[in-house]
């Protein structure tokens, strides 16, 4: 009876967390979606929200990509190959989404969002990162010298190179935490940030962009968004959701400080 007790107590004292699965296009708008569930959550109209989501093809860039001299060049690069190119919630530098990776978006209410920063980076980067390691790959935390859109919370394989990478988004009352799981595609991802790269002025090292699949094989995206709920749920009472109509409106309004022209 006591270890029944136990194990209500354990499961009741987890905080509830929103799980939103459905996946949405254009580039821009799913990522207006996220920021409209940021915006929301800070607001208190909703609680802490998870979005867990397989992303359109586009590349994501920043607020810091944006002021560069080629950003312009950089844009019409990512078009040409055939990535949406769409300006970023989180900071750090360009990052790709295709057909082979994870998007994960996670929202929560915070007065002072400031003050909690570095330990939101760890909790997410040590949960996915846990995540990674039970399918098999020998995940780390750390930034490998040479890897796009560089980040000391960046989810490496072996020391060598990134699968997961992770940016934040701080506004009044909340704050938001966003990774891009690369599943399979490696390859992908490195033909199409070489030349936008090169556009921005930055310099890289392709060798260092990997995937989970180039550590474990076969895998493909649902064993890993099951991996990731799973970590998840070791800390939270999971709850599904859908996007609802006043999140899907505020995104529309949204879209366009998005979308790249």
């Amino acid at each position: 009876m006591a270890v029944t007790h136990a194990r209500l107590r354990s499961h009741m004292s987890r905080p509830p967390l929103r799980i939103v699965r459905e996946s949405v296009e254009p580039a821009a708008f799913s990522t207006a979606i996220s920021r409209a569930i940021l915006v929301r959550v800070a607001a208190g109209e909703l609680g802490p929200t998870v979005r867990l989501h397989r992303p359109p093809t586009s590349l994501a860039f920043s607020r810091q990509d944006r002021a560069s001299r080629g950003y312009a060049a950089a844009a019409r690069t990512a078009r040409a190959a055939g990535f949406e190119p769409v300006l970023r919630l989180a900071g750090g530098r360009a990052a790709v989404f295709h057909e082979g990776t994870l998007a994960c978006a996670w929202a929560v209410p915070d007065r002072h969002p400031m003050a909690r920063t570095t330990r939101r980076f760890r909790e997410f980067a040590e949960l996915l990162a846990t995540a990674l390691r039970g399918l098999g790959a020998d995940a780390r935390i750390g930034e490998i010298p040479g890897e796009y859109c560089p980040g000391a919370w960046s989810v490496n394989a072996r020391g060598r190179t990134k699968l997961v990478g992770i940016g934040q988004r701080l506004i009044a009352g909340g704050a938001h935490r966003g990774a891009v799981v690369v599943v399979a595609g490696s390859a992908g991802v490195r033909d199409a940030l070489d030349p936008v790269y090169e556009a921005l002025g930055l310099r890289w090292d392709p060798a260092t962009a990997g995937s989970v699949e180039d550590e474990v094989g076969g895998l493909g995206l649902e064993p890993v968004e099951n991996a990731i709920l799973a970590a998840l749920e070791r800390s939270y009472e999971l709850r599904d959701a859908e996007l609802d109509p006043a999140t899907l409106a505020l995104a529309s309004r949204l879209e366009p400080e998005h979308r790249i022209a």
